[in-house]
């Protein structure tokens, strides 16, 4: 891998934030969505029919308001100023589980009752409770499942990926994809030691990391990242800052994973050659980066690809997948991405498609673009993967003119 750009940020590629009326209403969800995960399901598996004896509405309606008020209280100690990782795991985990418990009093509760009204099944009561039964049986299930989910190393997830432009020197070019390890108030040391053995296993030529290595500085999380010393690549480690870097020294992230013997991409590319072809190996901070007023910070994909053959495809590594819209303006050839998490908790995706234009997954943009979207190696907050498994990605490029075999 040869080193051969500079950091030049172009002030001209500063997009504006698109908002829309959806979006500013979601600035105020952290004040109405307590309310709702917690009222909606007290109401509807207490309230509505089940005629529980006192001693049980009372004490079940103590919970769903002990919650209501414990989870926005635990999420401001942990993740606010103070940082006590005790009260974010309460916190967070408290709002894995009202969001599990909330999707299905609605999506299993009302078209369930609905169901045993018309099949004429028992007395309204009887219904009602059965109803309250099954939410909650199902809420266990799920919680349960998804905290093993989260905490098992990822599966790998295999895919060949075509490029026009690539060179028949490049074809087999193994690429490794972990990215959103989000190392935090649980911790994952053991488990970070792993996902690097399993990357290790995949004899990568490239390794990437696409941001969100943790919540907390890197002084803090500095013995669950550590493992990432040890992942072994054939050309190049490289990685690119995500929007939580930006929430807790970013310049502190990308100094250790330097110091780990990794390849911070801020704005500037490599080259990776083998076979007389060149595949360019570019990265840019994250979109937030600009308005986070750290000097140097910004998404410059200019500055990124300033020096590089034109010619030459172009693998970037942007945490976004909505940096696409830029990658795609400029013929970038493959975006590597994470951010999404897959939605993490089914089925908080729709959310997702609100401001990123891809999921997980390949996707096509533009002219000759792809997008490779990761549904993230760790996970975020709620200890909880539901119907959105993590993942450690191998992509193996292939060229449309592979080369002859003797």
């Amino acid at each position: 891998m040869t080193d051969t750009s500079d950091t030049r940020p172009a002030d001209s590629e500063v997009q504006a934030p698109r908002q829309s009326r959806l979006l500013r209403l979601m600035r105020y969800l952290p004040l109405i969505a307590p309310v709702l995960l917690w009222a909606v399901p007290c109401w509807m598996l207490l309230h509505t029919g089940q005629h529980w004896p006192l001693p049980v509405t009372l004490v079940g309606t103590a919970l769903f308001a002990l919650g209501l008020v414990g989870m926005p209280l635990a999420m401001g100690r942990g993740h606010g100023r103070r940082q006590q990782d005790g009260a974010a795991i309460v916190g967070d985990t408290l709002l894995g589980a009202s969001w599990v418990l909330f999707t299905w009093s609605i999506l299993l509760g009302v078209p369930l009752r609905l169901a045993l009204t018309l099949a004429g099944v028992g007395e309204s009561q009887d219904r009602a409770r059965i109803v309250t039964w099954a939410v909650l049986g199902i809420t266990a299930v799920l919680l349960a499942w998804g905290y093993a989910e989260a905490r098992r190393v990822p599966r790998v997830r295999r895919l060949d990926v075509q490029l026009p432009r690539l060179g028949a020197g490049l074809d087999g070019t193994r690429v490794v994809l972990i990215t959103d390890t989000h190392y935090g108030p649980l911790d994952r040391a053991r488990w970070s030691e792993r996902v690097c053995e399993t990357v290790n296993t995949l004899e990568a030529d490239l390794v990437c990391h696409t941001g969100d290595i943790a919540d907390g500085t890197a002084e803090r999380r500095r013995a669950q990242a550590t493992p990432l010393a040890t992942v072994r690549a054939s050309r190049a480690r490289v990685y690119v800052t995500g929007n939580h870097e930006y929430y807790s020294e970013a310049q502190g992230w990308v100094d250790l994973m330097d110091e780990l013997g990794w390849e911070p991409l801020r704005n500037r590319h490599l080259l990776l050659e083998r076979g007389g072809d060149t595949l360019v190996v570019a990265g840019v901070d994250d979109v937030t980066a600009e308005s986070s007023g750290l000097a140097g910070h910004g998404a410059h994909l200019a500055g990124a690809l300033n020096g590089a053959d034109p010619d030459h495809p172009v693998l970037l590594l942007a945490h976004q997948p909505k940096f696409v819209d830029r990658a795609a303006a400029d013929g970038i050839d493959l975006q590597l991405s994470g951010h999404t998490h897959g939605g993490q908790i089914w089925p908080f995706h729709h959310l997702v498609r609100i401001d990123q234009p891809a999921l997980a997954g390949l996707s096509h943009h533009g002219a000759r673009t792809l997008l490779y979207t990761s549904r993230g190696t760790g996970f975020w907050g709620p200890p909880f993967r539901v119907f959105a498994p993590s993942e450690i990605t191998l992509l193996v490029l292939r060229s449309p003119h592979p080369p002859t075999r003797p």
